[in-house]
């Protein structure tokens, strides 16, 4: 298992070991013990499984505020999407800027994504499934979100008419967003 660094402080691109035969394929997706070798200590306590019949579907930008916020590990178990983060963490060098990545059930990478970032996927195929891993439960009395198509996070999404759910419609622009969410690093 790989873990390999971008830009984006505490923001990495997990690639797991493959074992492919005839058969198909073995990869450990998850290990606390080489998170945790990594200095990438988190301490998971919910699986989360979100399945989209067909492409186009956005789901985002999404967050929780403190006292829930919630760092993930995210992956796509069938299908393809287009891995949108943003960071809000004030004084970071990346805060306000967007780093993209395809998951795929073919490249199997995963992404780590530390408390203090929006998260929105795209699915590009049909029967998409995606997995993640939170660090804190669900709450929603603390759900948040940034506006997908804000003009001023200047997203390449492939598409400009995505299938969005009621409450995905309304989200504010990250310029009417007051970020509880601060850099540490």
């Amino acid at each position: 298992m790989r873990f390999i660094p971008t830009e984006f402080p505490g923001l990495f691109i997990v690639e797991p070991r493959a074992f492919a035969d005839e058969r198909g394929f073995f990869l450990e997706s998850y290990s606390r013990e080489k998170f945790a070798s990594a200095g990438l200590d988190h301490d998971f306590v919910q699986d989360n499984h979100a399945f989209s019949k067909v492409p186009g579907v956005l789901r985002g930008l999404h967050l929780q505020l403190p006292p829930s916020a919630q760092a993930k590990l995210v992956r796509v178990a069938r299908g393809r999407v287009l891995d949108v983060v943003l960071d809000l963490r004030q004084g970071s060098p990346t805060y306000g800027r967007s780093y993209t990545l395809e998951l795929s059930d073919v490249n199997f990478l995963q992404l780590l994504i530390p408390r203090g970032f929006a998260h929105a996927y795209l699915t590009l195929t049909p029967d998409t499934d995606f997995i993640y891993k939170v660090d804190a439960p669900y709450a929603p009395a603390t759900e948040a979100g940034i506006a997908w198509d804000d003009p001023d996070l200047k997203i390449a999404w492939p598409l400009s008419d995505p299938i969005l759910s009621p409450k995905d419609r309304v989200l504010p622009r990250l310029r009417d967003f007051d970020s509880p969410f601060i850099f540490e690093g």
